[in-house]
């Protein structure tokens, strides 16, 4: 027996709910964007120094920069526990 045409539209909507499940989170914008803002104040900060031997050339810099591009990385690896629930439960299903 065949399924009714509504059954068959019913699951064609919930493929088209599951396919369009976005993989990062409003949180894992923001963070993105808060490493990408810091490095740009970051380099906009060596370039207003105008001095290779600076003090935030040599060593405020170095660290800021090192630290956004590890956050950025965090950033994209990084889910909340209720996101996981939520995919958990979706998959199961």
């Amino acid at each position: 027996m065949k399924s009714s045409p509504k059954k068959q539209e019913k699951k064609k909507a919930e493929k088209i709910e599951q396919k369009t499940v976005m993989p990062l989170g409003k949180i894992n914008y923001l963070m993105l964007l808060l490493g990408a803002a810091v490095i740009a104040v970051s380099y906009c900060l060596m370039y207003l120094e105008k001095n290779v031997d600076g003090f935030f050339a040599l060593f405020v810099s170095p660290f800021t920069l090192l630290g956004s591009y590890a956050w950025i990385i965090f950033a994209l690896l990084y889910r909340p526990s209720a996101q996981r629930k939520e995919k958990e439960t979706g998959q199961s299903s």
